[in-house]
């Protein structure tokens, strides 16, 4: 069972949108890697397309290693780790700060 899902909210532990919130959009297991929505935007040249004529400079989300992001505890609103319980023969994803379900 996975410690971070999509649509988990987190916040960025390191770089140059350290303490930025935002929720998991993507997750590549293979590269350890998550997109972050709003965080870690880069300027990227596209061409000219039919579906885009203009082309020209947009900007969207890069991937951040995935041990530079914390889930957010939905009681205190701080980052905090993630455990996996057993309970009644169910893995449940519980937040090591406080306690509550995530």
């Amino acid at each position: 069972m996975e410690k971070l899902r999509v649509s988990d909210e987190v916040v960025i532990l390191a770089g140059k949108d350290k303490g930025k919130k935002g929720n998991v959009l993507q997750i590549f297991r293979k590269q350890n890697r998550v997109i972050v929505g709003g965080c870690n935007v880069v300027k990227k040249a596209v061409k000219p397309t039919q579906e885009n004529p203009a082309g020209g400079i947009t900007e969207k989300e890069a991937p951040v290693h995935i041990s530079n992001v914390a889930v957010v505890s939905p009681k205190t609103n701080k980052a905090t780790r993630v455990k996996i319980v057993n309970k009644d023969g169910k893995n449940i994803r519980v937040a090591v700060s406080c306690g509550t379900e995530l």
